[in-house]
């Protein structure tokens, strides 16, 4: 039976041993817990970030806190202006933007297009804004590479998405319509519930969000008298929350308040699309199923040095439990040494994880073709592994001292097999 004496002496033993030990062995032990733990957690993290960054981008581009949009069997939110009256009455609410959208048809170069020429055109979602209402949103104007953003005054004017241009998505497919040769300046013809008229190139916008990113943008009043919306009804209401108010809150406000039989009313959560989260699952469970070869590799690693370790003190080994220390007490000095080396490892991790890593991938996220890679790394999650670090280490550190241990003590002592 331990009793707390047998673990007082078993840390004594232990202490005596790790300062006894050369400085190499013990920093590389240490180095390999530290590799192990940043595999355990960065690997999976980044994995997740891969699909979390697409996640949060749609957030801050596109629906905000919180989006009202149109019931599936209607083409608008109907009696909009007066859902806007109920999102303007809510004080938690900072701001918002009602957007009109349209399927439409854009066409480049039709002048120089030759009757043998195949035209070029290509299908996009026709977006009418407020400018200074989407820009506070969701930063539209930041998105511009190329040109300006659009003023409340500009007639006929765009802004178009880069994944609509043929320059920004060389894909070489037949399948795959994109304009050719579309600038700033640019004349191109927009064609929408049946009315054809030219506009302007004003700017392009770059996201990796495919609803900005497929977009074709103009001025709400321009859109709204091609598709002669009159009536102020809109496809679309999104919205930002003050700092520290839970979204749910104002998404159930307004259910309260009737929104929900007028329009769909979502939290950005609620809004994201199923495949996005079964992707987060599957890589996480991905990122799990690596992180664990990295465990196995540490636990291996733990049993091989504290096996050397004990076979190569043997014979003091012996000569403790020849002078009545039990059998129980060594081994808990080994479990005590295991211990160290996984939580030094674990803590300067840490350090390097929460630090170094997950600030300096906030600031400079890995450019994916669909997204901005951060690293998601949950604590609850993380300490979550350094538990597991530690319990692998732990019995990866017993077993081979319970091994040795278990010997003669008179083998031992005299070097017998």
């Amino acid at each position: 039976m331990v009793n707390l004496l047998d673990i007082q002496i078993g840390f004594f033993l232990a202490k005596r041993q790790i300062m006894r030990a050369s400085l190499w062995t013990t920093g590389l032990i240490v180095f390999v817990m530290i590799l192990t733990f940043l595999n355990l957690v960065v690997v999976s993290g980044i994995l997740v970030g891969l699909i979390q960054g697409s996640v949060n981008q749609h957030h801050d581009q596109y629906t905000g806190d919180v989006i009202i949009s149109s019931l599936t069997d209607k083409k608008y939110i109907e009696n909009s202006p007066g859902v806007i009256s109920m999102i303007q009455a809510i004080p938690e609410v900072d701001r918002y933007s009602a957007r009109y959208r349209s399927g439409g048809t854009l066409e480049a170069n039709y002048k120089l297009k030759k009757e043998t020429d195949q035209p070029n055109t290509a299908g996009a979602q026709i977006v009418g804004i407020d400018p200074a209402k989407e820009d506070a949103l969701t930063g539209l104007s930041s998105k511009v590479i190329e040109g300006e953003y659009l003023l409340p005054s500009d007639f006929d004017k765009v802004l178009i998405g880069s994944y609509l241009l043929k320059r920004f998505v060389p894909v070489d497919n037949p399948g795959f319509a994109a304009l050719k040769d579309v600038y700033p300046g640019t004349v191109i013809r927009l064609s929408v519930n049946g009315i054809t008229r030219e506009v302007t190139v004003k700017g392009v916008i770059k996201s990796k969000v495919g609803d900005v990113g497929q977009s074709l943008y103009m001025v709400d009043s321009q859109l709204r008298s091609l598709i002669g919306r009159n009536d102020g009804n809109v496809a679309e209401i999104a919205m930002k929350v003050k700092p520290g108010v839970n979204p749910s809150d104002v998404r159930d406000a307004l259910i309260r308040n009737g929104a929900d039989r007028l329009g769909k009313v979502q939290t950005f959560e609620d809004a994201q699309p199923k495949f996005l989260k079964d992707m987060i699952q599957t890589f996480s469970t991905l990122g799990a199923m690596l992180s664990s070869i990295g465990l196995v590799v540490a636990a291996i690693t733990i049993f091989i040095v504290i096996f050397i370790n004990a076979v190569t003190r043997r014979k003091y080994i012996g000569i403790l439990k020849g002078i009545g220390i039990h059998g129980h007490v060594i081994e808990i000095s080994y479990i005590f040494q295991s211990i160290f080396y996984a939580v030094c490892g674990s803590a300067i991790g840490l350090i390097i994880v929460y630090i170094l890593l997950v600030p300096i991938f906030a600031v400079h996220p890995i450019d994916f073709p669909f997204s901005d890679g951060i690293l998601v790394a949950p604590l609850g999650e993380t300490f979550f592994r350094v538990g597991l670090l530690v319990l692998s280490t732990l019995i990866a550190g017993y077993i081979p001292a319970r091994m040795i241990v278990r010997k003669n003590t008179l083998d031992s002592i005299l070097g017998r097999n």
